[in-house]
């Protein structure tokens, strides 16, 4: 042993190290060098490119990094409700998350998908195929009901996301359609008081930053969050149990005659405020899938034709006003000629009516003759006053016009028609609306459908003495002698008057094709409300006394009690003529009469 490590040997445990071949041989001098100057190199590389990152470029690339995992979530703003006069909800947003999936983090359970695209009602190939082809992104179902919504998130899928949002409720359905309207998917307006009313109704959507991982959860916030600012609610003059019950009678009376439509207008005979517009047909707002125009279009405003017998108040009115005539005052009423025109009652009419009975019997020869006696412009006038030629200030989409032509044009012939109501056009509302100024005691009353809306002045038209006496000369048209004794409501007061015409085709009218209305007040001393009433092609019946009449009597009767208003006459029943004396009453004159 002494003599091995004299030798310069060495051993460990029996290795001999001397002898060792990796330690023989020494490492070159140029590749240590080389080794340090690549390890340095790409140490230096490294740095270079952490300042280049982080110094400068740092805004791009932190740019880049945000697109990655910062988002910003859009907050949508509830919008608006809709109301009536008494704080019933029309119209009003619940909550309807949309429910997303990222397809690269989406992981669950056979059970949990099932259950996902059961709840969704979504077949599980559609479901697949959209997870197939959607990308990072795929929107499953939109306006999803807050119940489902929360059985799905109790599921605990992962990539799965319910992005908050809203969607519409309509309470009162078919009722209230056509004056409230209904918004798109977008919860954009598209008819009726949601398009009417948009900007106010909208609202502000909101938005809040965030951070997510990989997953797609959020685990920090960014900046300040925007808060959405919810949309105004709107009121409306509309009385949502009035609008019901119109809305019932309107329909059972184009079911019952196997009409075409109809419609029915109440307002509140001294502010002018509209209480109800009902149309059948009509559709449930929430649920629009193969609508026709024909379902959406409000007739009591968008629908204009000739008013036929119910302007003869009004030009019995004006010669009153010019004192012409006198209730009592007794006018030939036997058939005559104006122009080519052969001025007639039908086969019932008589020799001679007083004015009151012209307005009870509906005599188109009682009118004109009346009419002669007034000056054209002054009738054109009082048209024009009345509200004819002009669209309802209502801020309502599609409110019509009507036509009424300058008064300077009319031949003798064209005045002797329209005074009792052909050649010139009207919508519903528009008829109901001239019915207030016989109502308000001879002045015009303003429209208004928003509650709380400054109303404009009224216009005078009518003395308010005149306008007391045409009241009680409207009494008989709903007596057992007039056209619409079956208009009487039970326990009020009422009066008013009928209309049948055929409807114009082309350049003539069509015999087999008619509009039947009423329009009245009630009470007659005190009134509250006007109601008209109009039904499009009836069956078989088609005079207004026997079609539009009796919708009046239940409207009015069912809209007083409503209101509150006490009865003014003895709660029984009215003596009514049977259907046939109706029939050849209204004859007489309500029947039109063609151009010969």
């Amino acid at each position: 042993m002494q003599r091995q490590r004299a030798a310069g040997a060495t051993s460990v445990r029996g290795v001999n190290y001397s002898t060792s071949p990796l330690l023989a041989a020494k490492t070159p001098p140029g590749r240590s060098k080389f080794l340090v100057f690549a390890v340095g190199m790409a140490f230096l590389a490294l740095a270079g490119r952490a300042l280049y990152v982080q110094v400068i470029e740092s805004e791009f690339f932190q740019k880049k990094g945000e697109e990655r995992f910062a988002a910003t979530l859009q907050l949508p703003a509830s919008r608006g409700r809709i109301l009536d006069r008494h704080g019933q909800i029309l119209a009003v947003s619940v909550n309807a998350p949309t429910i997303s999936v990222n397809p690269q983090h989406f992981k669950a359970s056979d059970a949990q998908k099932r259950a996902l695209v059961s709840l969704l009602r979504m077949p599980l190939k559609e479901f697949d195929a959209r997870m197939a082809d959607g990308g990072a992104y795929v929107v499953l179902k939109r306006q999803v009901d807050d119940g489902v919504a929360q059985q799905v998130r109790a599921l605990k899928i992962k990539g799965l996301t319910l992005e908050p949002g809203y969607i519409r409720r309509y309470p009162e359905n078919e009722a209230a359609a056509h004056v409230v309207g209904f918004t798109d998917i977008e919860d954009k307006g598209q008819e009726g008081v949601e398009l009417a009313f948009q900007r106010q109704l909208q609202g502000h959507g909101g938005s809040r930053g965030v951070l997510r991982d990989r997953l797609g959860r959020v685990v920090e916030e960014l900046g300040e969050t925007v808060d959405p600012r919810d949309g105004r609610d709107v009121q409306l003059t509309i009385d949502s149990k009035v609008q019901a019950l119109a809305y019932q009678r309107i329909r059972d009376a184009v079911q019952q005659h196997k009409a075409k439509a109809g419609s029915v207008v109440v307002l509140d005979a001294q502010s002018g405020e509209i209480l109800a517009l009902a149309n059948y047909p009509s559709y449930l707002p929430g649920e629009r899938r193969h609508l026709t125009g024909a379902q959406l279009r409000n007739r009591a405003i968008t629908d204009v034709f000739e008013p036929g017998s119910t302007v003869k108040p009004f030009i019995a009115s004006m010669a009153i006003e010019k004192g012409l005539v006198r209730p009592e005052t007794v006018l030939d009423t036997q058939p005559f000629r104006v122009g080519p025109l052969l001025v007639n009652d039908g086969n019932h009419g008589r020799p001679v009516m007083s004015v009151a009975q012209v307005i009870q019997k509906s005599s188109n020869v009682g009118t004109v003759k009346m009419a002669q006696r007034l000056d054209t412009k002054e009738m054109g006038e009082m048209f024009a006053a009345l509200g004819f030629g002009t669209k309802p200030q209502i801020g309502f989409p599609g409110a019509a016009t009507g036509k009424l032509r300058p008064h300077k044009t009319w031949k003798p012939v064209e005045k002797a028609t329209m005074s009792y109501g052909y050649g010139l056009s009207a919508s519903l509302l528009q008829i109901a609306r001239a019915y207030t100024a016989i109502a308000r005691d001879g002045e015009l009353a303003p429209l208004t459908l928003i509650q709380g809306e400054e109303p404009l002045p009224g216009v005078r038209v009518f003395q308010p003495e005149t306008a007391r006496t045409m009241r009680q000369l409207l009494r008989g048209t709903v007596s057992t002698d007039g056209t619409a004794p079956l208009a009487q409501p039970i326990g009020y007061s009422a009066g008013g008057k009928t209309g049948t015409a055929e409807k114009q085709e082309g350049r003539g009218y069509n015999s087999d094709k008619h509009r039947a209305w009423f329009a009245g007040i009630a009470p007659i001393d005190n009134p509250r409300v006007v109601v008209a009433v109009m039904v499009d092609e009836p069956s078989g019946v088609y005079f207004g006394g026997l079609v539009a009449a009796p919708v009046f009597k239940v409207v009015v009767e069912q809209a007083l009690r409503t209101l509150g208003v006490p009865p003014d006459l003895d709660m029984k029943p009215p003596v009514t003529a049977g259907t046939r004396s109706i029939a050849v009453a209204e004859a007489t004159g309500a029947a039109p009469i063609r151009r010969q």
